[in-house]
């Protein structure tokens, strides 16, 4: 009888761990896991970093496109993102995403540099973001360190934008689950839909039909 339980909690465990395809985020200790470093502390968080000429220079290497900005006359922003203010990647000043953003379609992705599936993801969302027909991609930096996330942008040679998200506003607006990556549809009429379940891209064709399927809905 113990041998039978014993088997069936291997069969369990082994069944679990060929299921897991994303990183704990939230509550979570990622250093626990093999090939996974640490998660930062929190005073190493993601924030505006008072050494701006390191991170201003890592910023030029990675040559990452600029946060978006909105411009005059925008019409107010509707939908979860409309308020949310936050940092841009290795860059001053911060951005009003609500506004910046209002009226297109939006990939908004969460990564982190320690995170593995994201260092395999993030090429996938360049190529996507470099096709003539893809939307806008933007980075949501969490749970980081800017030299680390700059470093890595540079490194896989990923252009788009990213922002950070040191308090977690952007997160709770997005009601974000506690994995990364994961990956948001903003559409022109400001309603936000994830894309589900969380997955890692692995083709940019499949973010492409993933984008499609989510503006093809409506908000």
């Amino acid at each position: 009888m113990r041998s039978e339980v014993r088997w069936m909690i291997v069969g369990v465990v082994l069944a679990i761990a060929g299921t897991i395809a994303l990183w704990p985020r939230v509550g979570a200790t990622p250093g626990s896991l093999p090939g996974v470093a640490p998660a930062p502390r929190s005073a190493d968080l993601t924030s505006p970093s008072p050494v701006v000429p390191e991170l201003a220079r890592l910023r030029r290497q990675a040559a990452l496109q600029p946060c978006p900005a909105s411009g005059p006359g925008t019409r107010p922003p509707a939908g979860p993102l409309a308020g949310v203010t936050v940092p841009c990647l290795g860059a001053p000043g911060t951005v009003d995403l609500g506004a910046a953003l209002v009226g297109r379609p939006v990939l908004l992705n969460l990564w982190a540099s320690w995170c593995t599936p994201c260092r395999q993801e993030i090429p996938v969302l360049a190529q996507y973001s470099a096709r003539p027909d893809a939307v806008l991609v933007i980075g949501i930096d969490v749970q980081d360190r800017p030299a680390d996330a700059l470093m890595l942008l540079a490194d896989l040679g990923a252009r788009y934008p990213s922002v950070t998200d040191p308090d977690g506003a952007l997160q709770r607006a997005l009601h974000a689950p506690p994995v990364l990556p994961v990956s948001y549809l903003l559409r022109p009429d400001g309603s936000v839909e994830m894309v589900s379940p969380p997955r890692v891209f692995r083709t940019p064709d499949e973010v492409g039909r993933d984008v499609e399927r989510l503006l093809g809905k409506t908000g």
